[in-house]
């Protein structure tokens, strides 16, 4: 069962590291629990072909798992990777291990993010998961992500934001320039209390809470 009351973004870090350190659930498995959330509410939308954004954070480290999940149950599929290889660090990096060693396309756009091979896989897709920026971004976009961003925008590709549309504030909802226009977003624990303004609304679209195995006990802890 997930507790529908909003965390902020320092309760979500919270959540994290209690998760680690209190209650020794290992974040990999958190994350695991996280893509595959996401992987099965994308699947049941019946989708053709995917695009999976991914920055370097563990947001990235979903958008890993979602590929491999989508990958398994025969979704065409496709990830594009926004930052060196080199800084894909901990839980993310043992995801992006796995992804790399499954014969999942990765495009490497970290230079030159409208690249042809991003724009023919942007083309061709007909859902885009946005697993870019997480909760933590408090400042617009830089490049790559931002040209990306608006490419996806432009697209007539449906898309998943995974935790929180990238470039949306989650404390107080207001977008950075540019944001994710998600026709999806996927929260993981509890919905972020920024989604609740109005302003949100536009970048949020159809908001779905993913359960990551969290005991109850943790989130009492974290919302006093």
């Amino acid at each position: 069962m997930t507790s529908r009351t909003p965390l902020t973004r320092e309760q979500s870090r919270a959540v994290d590291v209690l998760a680690a350190e209190k209650y020794h659930i290992p974040g990999v498995i958190l994350m695991e629990n996280a893509g595959r959330g996401c992987a099965e509410l994308l699947r049941s939308k019946s989708p053709r072909n995917v695009l999976i954004c991914c920055g370097p954070g563990n947001n990235g480290g979903d958008g890993y798992v979602i590929a491999r999940q989508l990958d398994l149950h025969q979704v065409p599929v496709k990830v594009a990777l926004f930052c060196s290889r080199e800084r894909v660090q901990g839980d993310a990096a043992i995801n992006f291990k796995i992804l790399t060693a499954s014969d999942i396309e990765i495009l490497d756009v970290s230079d030159e993010p409208l690249c042809e091979s991003f724009r023919e896989a942007l083309a061709g897709a007909d859902w885009v998961v946005d697993a870019m920026l997480g909760t933590g971004v408090t400042s617009p976009p830089r490049e790559p992500i931002a040209s990306a961003i608006r490419a996806i925008n432009a697209s007539p590709a449906k898309v998943l934001a995974i935790d929180i549309p990238s470039g949306l504030d989650c404390d107080t909802g207001q977008p950075h320039d540019p944001t994710i226009e998600a026709d999806l977003t996927a929260t993981f624990v509890t919905p972020k209390i920024g989604y609740e303004t109005a302003v949100a609304q536009k970048y949020l679209g159809e908001l779905h809470v993913i359960d990551i195995g969290t005991p109850q006990k943790l989130l009492r802890e974290v919302l006093g």
